[in-house]
């Protein structure tokens, strides 16, 4: 069996690991990553699906392990090159991919499964394990073959005291690793804290004291698709008389979703719609909000830059109930900064217990490999420090330091008679989706943006005769974010002249790009020796 992980390896995100056999492939999650500050102009990062573009009608299926985006986000950018392949997953996980297949108009077959079934596609033979997670319905995936077992373990903890009551199935570990597992594929996120994730019910009475303390409007950020952090809101609103409203287009789509499968437990009367929270006195209203990430289109970001109906305002109270996502730091301060400025009193990880992670710490992890006993480790989902530090956890357990693969997107892992190499690698770099355009910005053109973001724009335009070798308009230049007044490039307009017509003169058989070439580098020498800076430089030569 080949194992190719085509995202979430060195990064938070991307989730994505492709499986073949016998000319078959099996894939499992196929999630985004969001931009990060770099990567001005970015909507989306999709994995590259080059390696199995070509082979779309060998994929048997593709496994959904949870409804988080970063493991099914992408799914219908993959299902627009073939809308055929049948997707799999738990009945929640399966409605929130099918309502964004809607949004991009895609029918895609499905095939609900739940813990303990078992679902042969091709060669394949996948056995399902309920896990608990921050999002309900997540699953664990068990891939026998003939060429070997795998166990992929999604995005899991071990809260003893879930609020859905669903635990994950240590004794189907067991049961597995009795029966063996050759390649053992574990969430890597939290391996390098120690101890044990803390459970989802401390949460609620921390909540609980904020909504008993509040004298105005209390507005709860978290990411849209946290059902259980939404049902500890709603029951908190329930018991201080407060009414409800949900704030952000896919807070409002999956919470509706999570309602009608009976996931979420909605009080009756509680909910109103955001048009009409004016009409309700501060102390009755409780805004359930999108952006805990930062994102600056979502809710709170808005609310934070005064640009969003809600108006945050002297002695509204903001819990931030969710962790941040490495790399999300910076976004996330400055939309906290934004919103007590505004005279808000914003609880956050940083000064109270309002949210516990998803994902297995360091004593968690160790249970897993002592239960399992794997022959073969692959850390998956984490940056670089997470995979090494699952990595360590699974040596420190008997697994032998060379069966431990620390890979990354792309590399190409072999197992075969119990043994796990990895053999090559393949391209897998980030596919950028900017507004409709998908995969068309490359890194040369995202280092332009900040370029521009960071140094400017400055634009040279000159008409010059070649047949006289004269320049008879021009240099004119414009400059943009540069900080100095167009008047400051009078003297390097006369150097920019010389240096155009001496270039016409010695040689007229220079080209226009060449041209060109000489004014960017007279000016781009002169600015940054005067100016100290590196602006974009356009040249732009019109020759009559």
């Amino acid at each position: 069996m080949r194992i190719v992980p085509l995202g979430g390896l060195g990064e938070v995100g991307r989730n994505m690991t492709v499986f073949e056999l016998n000319g078959k492939i099996l894939i499992v999650d196929c999630g985004v990553l969001f931009p990060e500050e770099e990567q001005p102009g970015v909507d989306l990062i999709l994995p590259d699906f080059t390696y199995i573009e070509d082979r779309l009608d060998d994929v048997v299926g593709i496994v959904l392990t949870h409804g988080h985006e970063d493991h099914i986000g992408a799914v219908p950018y993959l299902l627009r090159k073939n809308d055929q392949i049948p997707l799999i997953g738990s009945k929640l996980t399966l409605a929130l991919v099918e309502a964004k297949l809607a949004e991009h108009r895609i029918n895609a077959y499905t095939l609900t499964v739940a813990e303990g079934d078992t679902e042969r596609f091709g060669p394949f033979e996948c056995e399902f394990v309920a896990v608990n997670h921050s999002i309900p319905d997540s699953l664990a995936v068990f891939i026998r073959s003939e060429a070997g077992s795998v166990l992929h373990t999604g995005d899991f903890k071990m809260d003893q005291l879930p609020l859905d009551g669903r635990i994950t199935d240590l004794r189907h570990f067991a049961r597995l690793g009795e029966e063996g597992v050759d390649l053992f594929l574990s969430d890597s996120t939290n391996a390098h804290v120690p101890g044990f994730t803390a459970p989802e019910k401390d949460i609620g009475p921390v909540i609980e004291s904020y909504f008993h303390r509040s004298q105005r409007r209390i507005i709860v950020a978290s990411f849209a698709s946290h059902i259980h952090r939404v049902q500890q809101v709603l029951d908190a609103a329930a018991a201080h008389g407060r009414k409800v409203a949900f704030v952000g287009r896919s807070m409002v789509r999956n919470m509706s979703i999570a309602a009608k499968l009976g996931y979420l437990n909605v009080p009756e009367n509680i909910l109103v719609d955001v048009k009409k929270v004016d009409e309700l006195p501060d102390h009755k209203i409780v805004l359930m909000s999108t952006g805990s990430q930062g994102e600056p289109m979502a809710a709170l970001s808005r609310m934070a830059n005064g640009d969003h109906q809600i108006q945050v305002g002297e002695g509204d109270t903001i819990i931030l109930a969710s962790s941040l996502i490495p790399g999300n730091e910076n976004s996330v301060y400055r939309v906290i900064n934004g919103l007590m400025k505004l005279g808000a009193d914003v609880v956050h990880k940083d000064n109270a217990k309002v949210h516990v992670s998803g994902h297995a710490s360091a004593g968690e992890l160790l249970y897993c490999y002592n239960i399992l006993k794997p022959k073969n480790v692959m850390p998956v989902h984490g940056e670089h420090r997470h995979l090494i530090a699952n990595g360590k956890l699974a040596e420190q357990t008997g697994v032998e330091p060379e069966r431990v693969l620390l890979c990354e997107d792309g590399s190409v892992v072999d197992l075969h008679n119990g043994t796990a190499r990895e053999v090559g690698q393949i391209e897998a770099g980030y596919v950028y989706v900017d507004g409709s355009s998908i995969g068309e910005i490359t890194e040369s053109e995202l280092k332009d943006r900040r370029v521009l973001g960071e140094e400017g724009f400055i634009s040279v335009i000159t008409v010059v005769n070649r047949q006289t070798g004269t320049i008879i308009s021009g240099p004119d230049i414009h400059a943009r974010g540069v900080a100095e007044e167009d008047e400051v490039f009078k003297n390097i307009k006369p150097k920019i002249a010389k240096a155009l017509t001496e270039a016409i003169q010695d040689n007229k058989e220079h080209t226009t790009h060449q041209l060109q070439q000489v004014v960017r580098r007279t000016i781009g020498s002169w600015v940054n020796r005067k100016l100290r800076r590196k602006p974009m430089i356009v040249p732009v030569v019109v020759e009559t």
